[in-house]
């Protein structure tokens, strides 16, 4: 059982996907295929379904993923789920949309872990895909995640740098949070 299976006892655990990033994707064309890896419960994986992207959501937690499939069955929506670590993906070319949200902290002990897996996916997606990462904007994230991008040496155009404020709270202990993330979208040329 992962840490992500206790938590997710709770319902909706992180709440409602952001505005900008559902914005996004609404004017966003052409709707194609999306992988969200760490997608939980499906917070962004159920609504990017609904405007007409093909989703599949990859996470490690078993009841998560089953979380996000009971909802999306319930909505007759097109959802593959599947159980397994996000660093041992490697598949980003059959994808048009890489989706990481709050999946990077950079962190001494998994700075090589998570820079690692940027420069994976920005080497095997496809030319014209997009990835989107949401970070937490605190410290050095930001300015490491852009700094990778570019060492990748690949081309990429900037779709979306913007900030954004995640409003979390807790309702079984009272929790309340405000954090400021960036949402940082790259097309590779």
């Amino acid at each position: 059982m992962t840490d992500y299976d206790k938590y997710y006892t709770t319902e909706d655990l992180f709440g409602e996907p952001y505005s900008v990033l559902i914005d996004f994707f609404k004017q966003y064309e052409p709707k194609g295929k999306l992988i969200d890896l760490g997608c939980g419960q499906g917070r962004n994986s159920i609504p990017l379904s609904r405007l007409g992207y093909k989703v599949a959501g990859l996470d490690n937690s078993k009841i998560g993923v089953n979380q996000m499939i009971e909802k999306s069955n319930i909505e007759n929506l097109k959802i593959t789920g599947f159980v397994g670590d996000i660093y041992g993906f490697d598949t980003f070319q059959d994808f048009d949309i890489v989706l990481l949200d709050s999946m990077f902290h950079f962190e001494k002990r998994d700075m090589q872990k998570e820079t690692g897996l940027i420069k994976k996916i920005a080497k095997r997606i496809k030319t014209s895909g997009l990835i989107c990462i949401c970070i937490q904007d605190t410290g050095a994230k930001v300015r490491i995640l852009k700094d990778t991008i570019k060492k990748t040496k690949l081309d990429f155009d900037i779709l979306n740098d913007s900030s954004l404020i995640y409003n979390y709270e807790d309702i079984a202990s009272g929790h309340k949070s405000k954090t400021k993330y960036c949402m940082f979208i790259v097309k590779k040329k």
